[in-house]
């Protein structure tokens, strides 16, 4: 078992013995056993091996043999122990904001609730004025925080879900039984939630082939089974619907199934214009087929260049295609360097130099270093010693490096006031500077909308980091007039982040292609805090594609000298 998963089975065991009542120097033990797993830097095989394990500060023999256990077998009888004797509605609650282990174990020792649909009875009800630690005024965010759950049950991040189904498509894919197969729906749109998996595939035997599909080891339950549509409820929680077609047939399904419904009714009038009939069959000119080989064929059928899968959400799309103005896409190999990027100075978990060299092998040229502020005492945030110290550690990195550098930035917290979170002298320091809100976020429209203009008008902003603070599937964006703040960043020459957190994917998507229309210029960044969140810029790269960006539109796609140039530019 990878050491990732190993922390969080750590952490789950810590949370649970608080909720059991046990003694808070043992739960202690594992949260902090977890976090050491989780930043040990290294193969934890090697210290597994050499029997270095134990001699790591903070981990004892007991939770040692436990983490053996974990990495040798990929399970552990204790834990599994621990989580049999908790209720599993109890997990779900402590999903809600305000409840943590205490309250929620005071609640199913009073109240004998263990569930979020009991927990929401009781809210109205009334039964959590008179309990200790709680009160009207917890008992209302409570519930606010349940309606808040429910909005957002069924729907899962995209990070989470493409893994799976690339997973099913590439069984799938090595069966005899399928000529093609394609993943469909939003996932093949790269929206940043969605609530499925659709995959399409074409085969001789298809009977055969749902049969093979419904053995497979990841299906939960079987919701209905036919020839042409198989509907599944996977072990990871979603649905999942297998169609299969005649590979004739495949081109036109896929189109049909990839969506978005609204891109699919306006190309359907657009047909109808030119006495064409689409579905997910074909492309009919009276009762006679248009063959159409693949995908592009079809558009071309139509009049149209081929339109990318991710810019099919009617939003000029098709106009664009007729008049041969759809944009030239960003790619993976586009992107020179990263920025955005955190160190053990603050909250990540491997060195400056760890960092970059992690950068270097994935084939980047540069990265920029960009730990937490001071305000930002949570994530242990820069004092100005320890940025001199990083700085020093960066230029020596530089002297010894060729070709690969390290820029020298600061995410700093936007004040509630709009100022930055140090004085003019400490940030000249660095080469770039991402302005971002990580506090007071529930400010009205227009003074929120103020705060981050006055942001934008300080000269030492370069970067406007993850601009509406949204966390999705747990809290909306801010209020604020983001079109208002667009303009304002294009007219001062800042750079508007594209967060690639799977958990932010921020700006969204619908607000970057007016962003670009107005002359915009964006930075694709990883906000990595680990190797592993270095990957995340794939995920911004999608919603870079969403909203019609190009390699010309996005900063990091130029080289250093030419960044450099760029952003020096913004402070004169």
């Amino acid at each position: 078992m990878e050491k990732k998963k190993i922390s969080r089975i750590l952490e789950e065991i810590g949370l649970m013995l608080e909720l059991k009542g046990e003694n808070p120097f043992k739960v202690r033990a594992y949260v902090n056993g977890a976090r050491i797993i989780e930043l040990l830097e290294g193969d934890l095989k090697d210290y597994i091996k050499d029997g270095k394990i134990e001699g790591i500060k903070g981990i004892g023999n007991a939770l040692s043999d436990k983490i053996v256990e974990l990495y040798e077998t990929g399970k552990l009888e204790y834990y599994e122990e621990l989580k049999s004797s908790i209720p599993a509605g109890i997990f779900d609650i402590l999903k809600i904001p305000g409840i943590g282990p205490k309250k929620a174990k005071s609640l199913y020792e009073k109240l004998d609730i263990k569930s979020i649909g009991e927990l929401e009875y009781a809210c109205k009800e009334n039964r959590l004025v008179s309990l200790d630690g709680f009160g009207e005024k917890t008992q209302r965010k409570i519930l606010k925080g349940i309606q808040e759950l429910k909005k957002y049950s069924g729907l899962f991040l995209y990070a989470y879900v493409n893994p799976i189904a690339e997973e099913i498509k590439k069984i799938l894919t090595a069966s005899s039984l399928v000529t093609k197969c394609e993943i469909a729906g939003s996932l093949r749109r790269k929206k940043e939630v969605v609530k499925d998996i659709d995959i399409i595939a074409s085969s001789m035997e298809p009977m055969k082939l749902m049969d093979f599909f419904t053995g497979l080891d990841q299906i939960e339950e079987i919701i209905s089974k036919g020839e042409t549509k198989t509907s599944v409820r996977l072990k990871a929680g979603m649905m999942m619907d297998l169609r299969v077609v005649k590979e004739e047939q495949f081109p036109y399904a896929l189109h049909h199934f990839t969506g978005s419904k609204e891109h699919n009714t306006a190309l359907r009038h657009r047909a109808k214009k030119i006495n064409i009939k689409i579905n997910e069959y074909g492309l009919f000119k009276g009762d006679e087929l248009i063959y159409c080989k693949d995908e592009h064929s079809i558009f071309n059928a139509l009049g149209l260049n081929f339109i990318p899968p991710e810019l099919r959400e009617n939003m000029g799309e098709i106009e664009a295609a007729e008049s041969g103005k759809l944009p030239d896409l960003i790619e993976y190999e586009d992107i020179k360097g990263l920025l955005h990027i955190h160190t053990t100075y603050s909250d990540g978990s491997l060195s400056v130099t760890g960092m970059a060299e992690a950068a270097k092998q994935m084939g980047f040229s540069y990265i920029g270093i960009s730990d937490h502020s001071r305000s930002a005492f949570y994530a242990n945030g820069l004092k100005e010693d320890d940025i001199k110290r990083q700085i020093e550690e960066i230029d020596e990195y530089n002297l010894r490096s060729k070709d690969f550098k390290i820029l020298k930035g600061i995410e700093s917290d936007i004040l509630p006031d709009g100022s930055l979170d140090y004085d003019d002298d400490i940030l000249s320091l660095f080469d770039f500077v991402i302005a971002s809100i990580h506090s007071n976020m529930n400010m009205d429209k227009e003074k929120m909308t103020d705060r981050l203009i006055n942001a934008l008008n300080n000269r030492y902003t370069t970067i406007l980091g993850h601009m509406t603070a949204r966390i999705l599937l747990a809290r909306e964006a801010c209020d604020m007039d983001v079109y208002k703040i667009i303009d304002t960043a294009v007219k001062n020459n800042k750079i508007i982040e594209i967060n690639s957190d799977p958990q932010r994917l921020d700006l969204d998507w619908r607000y970057i292609k007016y962003a670009k229309d107005k002359g915009a210029k964006f930075a694709i960044n990883p906000d990595a805090h680990s190797i592993e969140g270095l990957n995340n810029i794939i995920f911004g790269i999608g919603i870079a594609r969403k909203g019609w960006l190009e390699a010309k539109d996005v900063v990091n796609c130029m080289n250093l000298v030419e960044l450099g140039d760029f952003i020096g530019k913004q402070t004169k």
